[in-house]
């Protein structure tokens, strides 16, 4: 499998449309807008995808998740740009937003501490073996991976970066 943005390219810094908006109160002021992402190369057997946006580096002890969706039905290739936004209507019919370490459902962009190291933003793409996962919108990220540990056929990350 293979992962591509239109919006940033592997191993690129993010731009600010992709940052954290003010409303989350973290300081940064962003438009928190999901990137595009676009996959291919898919195995045979893939009944949905899952995309999830971690950030390793977070100084959290277990990173932080930006976001995560599931039972993005088989016959998908990409996600449109602020497709993360739950109110865009951008999602594909039956995928599901589950729970961030924001503590709610959507995108939740980049924002590390000021004056930290970059920050990697791993975009991944699963194709699963599930055409729907046993979670809801509030489930929490680790069930989420938990999950896709077990019904995963292939998967594929492009990677941000974020300072300030």
């Amino acid at each position: 499998m293979k992962v591509t943005s239109n919006t940033f390219k592997d191993g690129d810094y993010l731009q600010a449309d992709q940052i954290l908006s003010a409303n989350f109160g973290f300081g940064c002021a962003g438009g928190n807008r999901s990137p595009h992402l676009r996959w291919e190369d898919v195995p045979e057997g893939t009944k949905s995808f899952a995309v999830t946006c971690y950030d390793p580096d977070a100084p959290t002890g277990s990173g932080f998740w930006h976001w995560l969706v599931v039972n993005i039905p088989a016959g998908m290739t990409e996600l449109a740009l602020d497709a993360g936004n739950p109110d865009s209507g951008l999602l594909p019919a039956g995928s599901l937003q589950t729970r961030t370490d924001f503590g709610k459902p959507g995108y939740g962009g980049p924002c590390p501490p000021p004056g930290d190291h970059p920050h990697r933003y791993l975009f991944t793409v699963f194709a699963v073996s599930q055409e729907k996962l046993p979670v809801g919108p509030d489930t929490p990220a680790a069930v989420v991976g938990f999950n896709l540990n077990f019904n995963t056929l292939a998967k594929a990350a492009i990677m941000g970066l974020f300072k300030r």
